[in-house]
Protein backbone atom coordinates (compact mmCIF):
# COMPACT_ATOMS: atom_id res chain seq x y z
CA UNK A 1 0.00 0.00 0.00
CA UNK A 2 1.31 3.45 -0.77
CA UNK A 3 1.28 6.80 0.89
CA UNK A 4 -1.67 9.17 0.50
CA UNK A 5 -0.50 11.79 -1.67
CA UNK A 6 -2.53 15.36 -1.15
CA UNK A 7 -2.58 15.64 -4.87
CA UNK A 8 -4.77 12.65 -4.75
CA UNK A 9 -6.90 13.60 -2.07
CA UNK A 10 -7.37 17.29 -4.11
CA UNK A 11 -8.58 15.95 -6.59
CA UNK A 12 -11.23 13.74 -4.21
CA UNK A 13 -12.13 17.25 -3.40
CA UNK A 14 -12.47 18.84 -6.68
CA UNK A 15 -14.17 16.78 -8.95
CA UNK A 16 -17.38 15.41 -6.60
CA UNK A 17 -17.52 19.46 -5.81
CA UNK A 18 -17.43 20.20 -9.63
CA UNK A 19 -20.51 17.49 -9.73
CA UNK A 20 -22.22 18.43 -6.71
CA UNK A 21 -22.55 22.18 -7.97
CA UNK A 22 -23.78 21.58 -11.57
CA UNK A 23 -26.37 18.95 -10.12
CA UNK A 24 -27.59 21.19 -7.47
CA UNK A 25 -28.15 24.40 -9.79
CA UNK A 26 -30.83 21.86 -11.56
CA UNK A 27 -32.03 20.08 -8.55
CA UNK A 28 -31.76 22.08 -5.43
CA UNK A 29 -35.20 22.95 -4.77
CA UNK A 30 -37.00 19.59 -4.84
CA UNK A 31 -34.05 18.53 -1.47
CA UNK A 32 -34.81 18.63 2.32
CA UNK A 33 -33.09 20.78 4.50
CA UNK A 34 -29.10 19.42 5.01
CA UNK A 35 -29.03 17.84 8.45
CA UNK A 36 -26.37 19.60 10.92
CA UNK A 37 -25.52 16.16 12.20
CA UNK A 38 -22.95 15.34 10.38
CA UNK A 39 -20.51 17.98 11.67
CA UNK A 40 -20.30 16.35 15.11
CA UNK A 41 -19.72 13.06 13.75
CA UNK A 42 -17.17 14.02 11.36
CA UNK A 43 -15.73 16.25 14.30
CA UNK A 44 -15.75 12.70 16.62
CA UNK A 45 -14.40 10.55 13.94
CA UNK A 46 -11.00 13.19 13.38
CA UNK A 47 -10.49 13.45 17.21
CA UNK A 48 -10.38 10.09 16.97
CA UNK A 49 -8.10 9.49 14.63
CA UNK A 50 -5.75 12.11 15.68
CA UNK A 51 -5.86 10.67 19.05
CA UNK A 52 -4.81 7.16 17.66
CA UNK A 53 -2.38 8.63 15.48
CA UNK A 54 -0.60 10.33 18.42
CA UNK A 55 -0.72 7.68 20.31
CA UNK A 56 0.66 4.95 17.66
CA UNK A 57 3.39 7.66 16.97
CA UNK A 58 5.03 7.54 20.39
CA UNK A 59 4.72 3.51 20.19
CA UNK A 60 6.17 3.18 16.92
CA UNK A 61 9.10 5.72 17.64
CA UNK A 62 9.64 5.09 21.09
CA UNK A 63 12.92 6.27 22.53
CA UNK A 64 15.15 3.27 24.72
CA UNK A 65 13.83 2.77 28.45
CA UNK A 66 10.06 3.55 27.53
CA UNK A 67 7.40 1.57 28.54
CA UNK A 68 5.22 1.70 25.62
CA UNK A 69 4.48 -1.61 24.21
CA UNK A 70 5.45 -2.25 20.78
CA UNK A 71 2.90 -2.09 18.19
CA UNK A 72 1.88 -5.56 16.76
CA UNK A 73 2.84 -4.68 12.70
CA UNK A 74 -0.36 -5.86 11.70
CA UNK A 75 -1.70 -2.90 13.88
CA UNK A 76 0.10 -0.72 12.08
CA UNK A 77 -1.04 -1.67 9.05
CA UNK A 78 -4.79 -1.60 9.74
CA UNK A 79 -4.53 1.67 11.10
CA UNK A 80 -2.49 2.32 8.13
CA UNK A 81 -5.85 1.11 5.94
CA UNK A 82 -8.28 3.10 8.42
CA UNK A 83 -6.10 6.28 7.60
CA UNK A 84 -5.97 6.01 4.18
CA UNK A 85 -9.64 4.92 3.55
CA UNK A 86 -11.07 7.54 5.95
CA UNK A 87 -8.63 10.37 4.25
CA UNK A 88 -10.26 9.67 0.84
CA UNK A 89 -13.83 9.13 2.09
CA UNK A 90 -13.74 12.59 3.60
CA UNK A 91 -12.25 14.07 0.50
CA UNK A 92 -15.29 12.80 -1.14
CA UNK A 93 -17.51 14.15 1.93
CA UNK A 94 -15.71 17.55 1.48
CA UNK A 95 -15.96 17.81 -2.13
CA UNK A 96 -19.74 17.10 -2.07
CA UNK A 97 -20.45 19.22 0.82
CA UNK A 98 -18.37 21.95 -0.60
CA UNK A 99 -20.09 21.84 -4.15
CA UNK A 100 -23.06 22.24 -2.09
CA UNK A 101 -22.07 25.51 -0.15
CA UNK A 102 -20.50 27.00 -3.95
CA UNK A 103 -23.90 26.33 -5.32
CA UNK A 104 -25.81 28.21 -2.19
CA UNK A 105 -23.11 30.71 -2.37
CA UNK A 106 -25.82 33.47 -4.32
CA UNK A 107 -29.04 32.48 -2.63
CA UNK A 108 -27.80 33.66 1.19
CA UNK A 109 -31.02 36.43 0.83
CA UNK A 110 -33.74 33.40 1.45
CA UNK A 111 -33.61 31.38 4.88
CA UNK A 112 -33.64 27.99 3.79
CA UNK A 113 -30.75 28.13 1.24
CA UNK A 114 -28.66 30.36 3.72
CA UNK A 115 -29.01 27.75 6.41
CA UNK A 116 -27.98 25.04 4.25
CA UNK A 117 -25.01 27.07 3.05
CA UNK A 118 -23.98 27.60 6.87
CA UNK A 119 -24.56 23.80 7.17
CA UNK A 120 -23.08 22.52 4.16
CA UNK A 121 -19.66 24.85 4.93
CA UNK A 122 -19.80 23.65 8.44
CA UNK A 123 -19.78 19.93 7.50
CA UNK A 124 -17.05 21.01 4.42
CA UNK A 125 -14.71 22.43 6.85
CA UNK A 126 -14.90 19.30 9.48
CA UNK A 127 -14.74 16.96 6.64
CA UNK A 128 -11.13 18.96 5.94
CA UNK A 129 -10.28 18.21 9.92
CA UNK A 130 -11.03 14.66 8.57
CA UNK A 131 -9.00 14.42 6.10
CA UNK A 132 -5.80 15.84 8.30
CA UNK A 133 -6.26 13.77 11.34
CA UNK A 134 -6.77 10.73 8.90
CA UNK A 135 -3.55 11.79 6.92
CA UNK A 136 -2.19 12.13 10.01
CA UNK A 137 -3.14 8.88 11.42
CA UNK A 138 -1.55 7.36 8.29
CA UNK A 139 1.61 9.42 8.72
CA UNK A 140 1.98 8.06 11.86
CA UNK A 141 1.78 4.35 10.80
CA UNK A 142 4.91 4.71 8.81
CA UNK A 143 8.24 2.34 10.15
CA UNK A 144 11.12 5.05 10.91
CA UNK A 145 14.13 5.26 9.30
CA UNK A 146 16.57 2.84 10.71
CA UNK A 147 20.01 5.76 11.60
CA UNK A 148 22.57 3.04 9.91
CA UNK A 149 20.84 2.73 6.98
CA UNK A 150 22.17 6.37 5.95
CA UNK A 151 26.14 5.60 7.41
CA UNK A 152 25.79 1.99 5.14
CA UNK A 153 24.37 3.81 1.75
CA UNK A 154 27.49 6.67 2.12
CA UNK A 155 29.81 4.72 0.99
CA UNK A 156 28.26 1.96 -1.59
CA UNK A 157 28.72 2.62 -5.20
CA UNK A 158 25.60 2.88 -7.71
CA UNK A 159 27.76 1.94 -10.26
Amino acid sequence: MRPSRPAVLAILVVVPAAITWVVLRAAYLSLPVLPWTAVPTLLLLALGEAFTGFNLLRRIRRKPGSDLKPVEPIVAARMAALGKASAHAAAVLAGIFGGFALSLGDNLDKSTPRQDFFVSGSTFLAALVLVGAAFFLEYACRVPKDPDDDHRDHGVSRA
